[in-house]
């Protein structure tokens, strides 16, 4: 397996941002500093250390991975109307795996993908209460009684909403940025709850899910979580599932 592909499989980073970490002199193969692109190693047998820290792999049968996700892209293995999707995006993978929840056609952002059913049923029940983060651009400018009633929970046809963290990022003369946080998860729910208070989303944008963002990831780019990353995501899963 190439240097590079190892790195991103072990969630370091993406494989462009790899092959800059080798050429910086970053890496290590057996003690040896590797600094030349293209580099084969074998992962059963060969250490490879970054920054002085020996790097391992999640394991081979279970794959997690955090994409950037552009626009334009649906959050499903297949789309009928042969739009693209977000799978297309994941490259040299031989197993089947699907998206952990899914973000809009034209919301980008974190969005993680996998083959482990069990993980993705934590990440995305209710009761296991996963924060979200976004921004949102919102239509007007928002008033403070609005960012109230999206603080409290607004009145869906599905139902109230959560309290949710709402906080002004920036005004201009005809939109606001928003930093909204929730825990729930339900269909366009971040447009319909600005939509409910008189101030529909303009572009969206996931920023972070639980402790992970998109620090060192272009959009359309991706990585591989590392196995520490996996399991912390699970403990904070059974930990609120175990308060509900």
């Amino acid at each position: 397996m190439r240097l590079a592909k190892y790195l991103a499989e072990a969630g370091i980073a993406s494989r462009r941002k790899a092959e800059e970490m080798i050429a910086l002199g970053r890496v290590k193969v057996n003690g040896q500093l590797i600094q030349k692109q293209g580099v084969k190693i074998n992962p059963e047998e060969d250490v490879v250390e970054v920054d002085d820290k020996i790097v391992r792999k999640t394991g081979s049968d279970k794959i997690y991975i955090l994409l950037n996700k552009p626009a334009g892209y649906i959050s499903s293995v297949h789309d009928p109307q042969g739009r693209p999707t977000v799978v297309d995006l994941i490259k040299n993978i031989n197993t089947r795996i699907y998206p952990v929840g899914r973000l809009d056609f034209d919301t980008e952002g974190l969005l993680l993908l996998t083959n482990d059913g069990e993980f993705t049923n934590l990440m995305i029940h209710p009761r296991y209460k996963i924060t979200k983060k976004y921004e949102a651009w919102v239509k007007g400018n928002i008033t403070e009684e609005a960012l109230n009633i999206l603080r409290r929970g607004v009145i869906l046809e599905d139902g109230i909403t959560a309290p949710a963290g709402v906080k002004i990022v920036k005004r201009k003369k005809d939109k606001t940025l928003l930093e909204i946080k929730i825990h729930e998860g339900r269909k366009r729910q971040i447009k319909r709850m600005c939509a409910a208070v008189g101030y529909p989303v303009i572009k969206l944008k996931r920023t972070a899910f639980a402790f992970l963002n998109l620090e060192g990831l272009d959009t359309g780019e991706y990585r591989y979580l590392t196995l520490d990353e996996v399991k912390k995501l699970k403990q904070i899963a059974l930990n609120e599932g175990v308060k509900s």
